[in-house]
């Protein structure tokens, strides 16, 4: 008898396995993820930093192309008036992004969730278009070095000069700044994946030991089972 209990052991509840309950959290993810609405405001920090150099950029190239175009008083100042001109036109670049993004946000007319991850503020479309910007800005400072190495007026060489270094500073902080970016979230999203794994190791080993253990029985077990049955038996008649 004492065989049979050890063998059979009746359960009247299910124990509460880990592995067969959801996390509130990844339920809460998922509910989330079939909003259309919310996907424009997933990971609001990120976005709202986006945002936020976005508008810095607006506003520092747009100065520094006023600024240049402001003091083109003769010819000796065409470099002024490119140079101007190109620095409003990212200015004017890095704004139609955002403007735009939020245009396809209120008209709600793209339900892509890849597209709405390219374009919302914070998306992969951000960090290339601002890497780029700073590309093209470290650009004019290296075309205004040259030339003003190759000049021979004194007074716009040395403006030439002072403005060259500037712009190459700037767009390499740019640049850096992004790149060091996109290796912070790159580096974030593979420490999350990582620790989804181990979550998921952690409850399959969890729901492994609370499993339904299977009890052998041998042959030498059986064969006193049936000679204690056939005793029984004679005793009985």
């Amino acid at each position: 008898m004492s065989e049979l209990q050890t063998f059979y052991h009746p359960r009247h509840t299910l124990p509460h396995l880990p592995g067969l309950y959801m996390d509130p959290t990844l339920i809460q993810r998922r509910v989330l993820e079939d909003q259309v609405e919310l996907w424009w405001f997933r990971e609001p920090r990120r976005s709202l930093l986006c945002y936020c150099a976005s508008v810095a950029l607006i506003v520092g190239l747009g100065l520094g192309g006023v600024g240049l175009l402001s003091t083109t008083t003769s010819l000796s100042g065409e470099w002024r008036l490119g140079v101007g001109t190109t620095l409003c036109l990212l200015a004017l670049a890095v704004l139609l992004k955002q403007l735009l993004s939020s245009a396809i946000q209120d008209m709600n007319c793209v339900q892509s969730q890849r597209r709405i991850e390219q374009l919302k503020s914070g998306g992969r479309a951000d960090p290339w278009l601002m890497l780029a910007v700073g590309v093209a800005v470290m650009l004019c400072g290296t075309v205004l070095l040259f030339v003003a190495t190759i000049g021979t007026r004194g007074h716009d060489r040395k403006e030439m000069l002072v403005s060259g270094l500037v712009l190459m500073a700037a767009g390499a902080g740019m640049a850096l700044a992004v790149v060091s970016y996109s290796m912070l979230v790159y580096l974030k999203r593979r420490r999350e994946q990582r620790r989804r794994m181990m979550m998921r190791m952690s409850r399959a080993r969890r729901l492994g030991s609370r499993a339904v253990r299977v009890f052998s029985v041998s042959g030498g077990q059986m064969s006193q089972a049936r000679r204690d049955a056939s005793s029984s038996r004679t005793s009985l008649i």
